[in-house]
C-alpha cells in the first residue's frame, strides 16, 4: 500500500502503520481508502486475532492533509459529501471491527487523528503526547469524528475541546478517557505488549461478542428490550463451541485453545 505498513506476527498481533511520516501521518483521500481496505483484510484474515494501529516517525497522527482539506474547499458539495462518508465509513470499521483495535499514540494526534485514536477500543499514549480536536481553528468543525469523542470523553468535554481547538497534555487525555495508559516514551511498546497479552487470553468469539452487544447499549435505563436484548446474546454464546471450550480449559486448568503457543513472531507479511 501506498500510505501503510502492515505486518502480522506469529500470534495474529496485525500491526497497521500509517506512513507518512513526512506530514506527521495526516491523512488524505489514499490513506482513508487504504485503511477501509485493510481493516477489511484484516477482519477478514482468520489468523488476525487484534489490530495496533500506530503512525510512523514522531507523530501519530496531524489529522487531515492540509492539501486535501484545500482541495475539499475548492470541490463541489456532491464530492465534499462524497469525501465525508469515505471518511466516516472508515472509522466506522475501526469502530466495529469484530476484533480488538489499539491505538499506539506518540507525539501529535490532532483533529482526525483524535478521531482515530476514539474510534480505536484501547488506546495507549506516551507522556508526552498532544492531543487537540482542532478543526475550529480552520473554520470548519469535527463532524464525522464528533460521535467517537463524544463517545470517549462524554458530550460536555467533548464539546469543550471542539469550541476551544486547544491542545492538551497526555495526562489531561488519561483523565478525560480518550487513552487508557500513559507511559514514558520508551516504555510505550512493553505498556502495549501488557494490553495485548490480555487480550490474547481470551476468546477472540466473545470479544466480537462483546463489541457488537457494547454497541447497542446506551448509558440509561435498562429496558426490557435491553434485558430481552442480554439474556438472548447470553443464551446463543454459551451453546458455542468457544463458550464449551473455555469452560473445559478452566476446569482441566490449561490454556484454552485459542491461547497463542508463542510469545512473539516473526512477520507473515510486509508492505
Amino acid at each position: 500500500m501506498e500510505t501503510l505498513h502492515i505486518e502480522v506476527d506469529a500470534r495474529g498481533v496485525a500491526r497497521l502503520t500509517m506512513n507518512r511520516p513526512e506530514v506527521f501521518n495526516a491523512f488524505n483521500e489514499t490513506m482513508i481508502a487504504e485503511l477501509a481496505q485493510a481493516m477489511d483484510r484484516l477482519v477478514a484474515d482468520p489468523h488476525v486475532r487484534l489490530i495496533v494501529l500506530a503512525g510512523a516517525g514522531k507523530a501519530f497522527s496531524a489529522g487531515a492533509d492540509i492539501q486535501w482539506m484545500k482541495r475539499a474547499s475548492e470541490a463541489s458539495q456532491d464530492w465534499n459529501l462524497a469525501d465525508a462518508r469515505k471518511f466516516a465509513d472508515m472509522l466506522q470499521r475501526i469502530a466495529h471491527a469484530p476484533k480488538p483495535v489499539l491505538a499506539r499514540i506518540q507525539g501529535l494526534a490532532l483533529g482526525g487523528g483524535v478521531g482515530l485514536a476514539a474510534a480505536c477500543d484501547i488506546a495507549v499514549a506516551s507522556s508526552e503526547a498532544k492531543f487537540a480536536v482542532s478543526e475550529a481553528r480552520f473554520g470548519i468543525l469535527p463532524a464525522v469524528i464528533g460521535p467517537y469523542v463524544n463517545n470517549a470523553v462524554g458530550p460536555r468535554q467533548a464539546k469543550r475541546l471542539a469550541l476551544t481547538a486547544s491542545r492538551i497534555g497526555a495526562a489531561e487525555a488519561l483523565s478525560l478517557g480518550l487513552v487508557h495508559e500513559v507511559v514514558e516514551a520508551d516504555q510505550l511498546d512493553a505498556a502495549l505488549e501488557r494490553w495485548i497479552h490480555e487480550l490474547l487470553q481470551n476468546g477472540p468469539g466473545a470479544q466480537g461478542e462483546i463489541k457488537q452487544l457494547f454497541a447497542q447499549l446506551e448509558v440509561g435505563p435498562v429496558t426490557p428490550e435491553v434485558r430481552e436484548l442480554t439474556a438472548q446474546t447470553i443464551a446463543r454464546v454459551r451453546l458455542g463451541d468457544e463458550a464449551r471450550e473455555g469452560f473445559s480449559a478452566f476446569l482441566a486448568k490449561r490454556p484454552a485453545a485459542w491461547v497463542p503457543a508463542v510469545e512473539a513472531g516473526t512477520s507473515k507479511e510486509g508492505q
